[in-house]
């Protein structure tokens, strides 16, 4: 058996036929970012931009994403893996299905065993359901750490509510402020962070 690496599962991604979403996508999204983070962080799935460049998190939201991560000293260049629950687009960006979570669940379960983060930050209600509780609430664990497989998870809010509700944001970067606090714990004590 051949050993099973960030490539070979990016391969095998661009002609994944798991489920129906493949039928309509541009590019599937496998995900991208440091091989060996210790920061991971998940979303849901590709968006209308994300589709079309191959890219995870490349839209209005995936800036946003980005602009909080730098100001956490974090960078998917450095040292974050970004990927997400399902690797290709759902119609009109809706929910994906439990079918479609569970035809990909097992490439990202490979991915986080590959890249072995310490913490793991689900972005948004689909990613806490589909890696935690199928019937998880995101407003009732969103900031609270989460045990998970010898790993520190903690939800927050997708960046794209941020962006359609503005009150979000702070919530939000108290989330980002445990992950630093922790991630000096765990990864490294001297991780700078410009506003914390």
């Amino acid at each position: 058996m051949t050993e099973v690496t960030l490539e070979t599962i990016r391969q095998y991604v661009a002609g994944c036929k798991r489920c129906g979403l493949a039928a309509g996508r541009t590019h599937a999204v496998p995900g991208e970012g440091c091989p060996t983070a210790r920061l991971m962080c998940i979303g849901e799935g590709p968006g209308y931009h994300e589709d079309r460049l191959g890219r995870p998190f490349v839209g209005p939201s995936g800036q946003l994403l980005d602009k909080i991560l730098a100001a956490a000293g974090f960078s998917r260049q450095t040292n974050v893996f970004i990927a997400n629950i399902v690797k290709c687009r759902p119609p009109a960006n809706r929910d994906p299905l439990p079918e479609e979570r569970q035809a990909c669940l097992p490439l990202l379960l490979k991915q986080i065993e590959i890249v072995n983060p310490a913490i793991i930050v689900l972005l948004g209600a689909t990613a806490l359901k589909g890696l935690i509780n199928p019937s998880a609430h995101i407003t009732q664990l969103r900031g609270q750490w989460i045990e998970w497989q010898g790993r520190l998870v903690i939800p927050t809010f997708h960046p794209s509510a941020l962006l359609r509700n503005p009150q979000l944001k702070r919530p939000v970067w108290e989330d980002f402020k445990h992950v630093i606090d922790k991630y000096r714990q765990l990864v490294n004590p001297s991780h700078h962070s410009d506003y914390h």
